[in-house]
């Protein structure tokens, strides 16, 4: 197997020579890819509609958000090329958004994933079973009905071609993503990754998405071990009588997982890592529904750019816009980018900081979303969108903020009046919240526990006393706070709420 694996390794090499070139010449890199990206502006119709016929032009093209170019995606109107399906997210003041998937967009996906495997089959641990459980995401429902689906699965965002040479190695129940109710898919999920006794990689989004599924092994052990009792070896089916299973020694085999390391999901890393002593826990690089942006490479200590898919601009604090080579260390950005399936100067709302540079490219780190954003667990709430879900509740209050929780992750309604019982509240709060569907999905799978709700006509002034600093320091409260809420200040609201 360990020959297959760097056989694998041969076929993606010119793949990742030719970015490792790029990272030598970065504006000529980007200067490459803006040229082809602007081949398909001129061709389509928005192009046409801004009068854009080359890159003398590129200044006027607008920075835009999903909202600002909704009407040309409806058209089919952003890129002359065929639109192979659209993929769901979660948009800002409305509950998804739906990007176009092209073959240019759906390549620069496989050449994100070839560079990756490459870099870990070079110069990361020694794989010898090549076994890999790649995150899958479901459609989801309470009731049943699944939701219409655009993707199969996660294997769908990469080309043919690889995803009939990674086939052999990924560990998958069949018929997974046609399992609708989140009990029924984290119990199906949990017995196959029980039964990959040789699993070696892991890669998931947030590292809570794992935790869940170690959680609900470690209830239902028992349930688990007599339905795999003719599956296990005796040795492993033992080791699910543990009263604390030791998850090392149930995946022996294992040597990496893949997830975000970095903002709200740092600390669950290294939860991870605590669980999995001996593991490597690899940080994501950035990447969203809309484009892949950076990668981890081993070499380079961070991530950088995926320089020749994708054309980057960085707006800074004064609202200027830099290009990569221009960037200095140790600054924020906000993320403007291009890419191949027909978004151009797209603000992300995505902020990464240089941290220092591999070859002549800068390496970026995510340090957040933008401001208007909460992201505990990849529920990606937005404030436009909470400002909506609330007003449908009819709230009599004159104070009203939603602040996330860091431990467990879910979220705090806070007003200080009400007509309802906080439970009462609680119930239709989930509701609203649910229309968005990452909020939605991270509820299902158990990422996020239920929000609550406190009353009580005292909290803005605690919290305006608060002396705990950040926003909660100051007199004027969000409507959505977008990093949680100090464990002080909880504590007070709760001996507020509950004196």
């Amino acid at each position: 197997m360990r020959g297959l694996i760097q056989g694998f390794g041969h076929l993606l090499a010119p793949v990742a020579q030719q970015f490792h070139q790029a990272l030598d010449q970065p504006e000529r890199a980007q200067a490459t890819v803006q040229q082809r990206i602007c081949d398909r502006l001129t061709a389509s119709e928005y192009g046409k509609s801004l009068n854009i016929q080359s890159i003398a032009d590129w200044s006027r093209l607008p920075v835009v958000s999903y909202e600002d170019l909704e009407p040309w995606i409806l058209q089919a109107g952003l890129t002359p090329e065929p639109i192979l399906f659209y993929e769901k997210t979660s948009g800002s003041s409305r509950s998804a958004k739906w990007i176009p998937y092209t073959r240019s967009l759906r390549r620069s996906f496989s050449q994100m994933f070839c560079v990756w495997a490459y870099d870990l089959i070079q110069n990361g641990p020694r794989f010898s079973t090549g076994k890999l459980y790649a995150c899958l995401s479901p459609q989801l429902s309470e009731d049943g009905d699944a939701s219409p689906a655009s993707l199969q699965n996660d294997a769908d965002y990469l080309d043919g071609w690889l995803r009939w040479l990674l086939k052999p190695f990924l560990v998958m129940p069949p018929g997974l993503n046609k399992i609708c109710t989140p009990q029924q898919f984290k119990h199906q999920l949990c017995l196959s990754l029980l039964q990959a006794e040789r699993l070696e990689t892991i890669s998931i989004w947030s590292p809570s998405f794992l935790q869940v599924q170690l959680e609900y092994i470690q209830t239902h052990q028992i349930q688990l071990r007599e339905e795999l009792q003719q599956q296990l070896s005796r040795d492993r089916w033992q080791l699910l009588t543990e009263p604390e299973i030791p998850w090392t020694q149930l995946w022996s085999h294992l040597k990496l997982i893949s997830c975000w390391d970095s903002a709200q999901s740092a600390d669950r890393a290294d939860g991870l890592r605590s669980q999995f002593p001996g593991v490597w826990v690899q940080g994501k690089g950035l990447l969203a529904t809309e484009a892949p942006m950076t990668i981890p490479l081993i070499a380079a200590q961070g991530c950088v750019p995926v320089l020749n898919q994708v054309l980057f601009e960085f707006e800074d604090e004064a609202g200027s816009l830099h290009r990569l080579h221009e960037l200095s260390r140790g600054q924020t950005y906000t993320l403007v980018l291009s890419q191949l399936g027909g978004l151009y100067r797209y603000r992300i709302g995505d902020r990464v900081q240089v941290t220092h540079w591999y070859r002549q490219t800068p390496c970026l780190e995510f340090v957040g979303r933008d401001p208007a954003v909460s992201d505990l667990v990849g529920e990606k709430l937005h404030a436009a969108f909470v400002q909506t879900a609330l007003h449908q509740m009819h709230l009599p209050a004159h104070f009203i903020s939603l602040v996330p929780i860091a431990e467990p992750p879910h979220y705090l309604l806070l007003l200080d009046r009400a007509t309802e019982a906080p439970t009462q509240l609680s119930d239709r709060l989930d509701r609203v919240l649910c229309q968005s569907h990452h909020y939605r999905h991270a509820r299902l799978l158990g990422q996020l526990a239920a929000p609550q709700v406190m009353v009580s006509s005292q909290i803005p002034e605690l919290l305006a006393l608060s002396k705990n600093g950040g926003v909660w320091a100051g007199i004027k409260h969000p409507l959505l706070a977008t990093s949680p809420l100090d464990a002080i200040v909880l504590q007070q609201l709760q001996a507020l709420t509950h004196g």
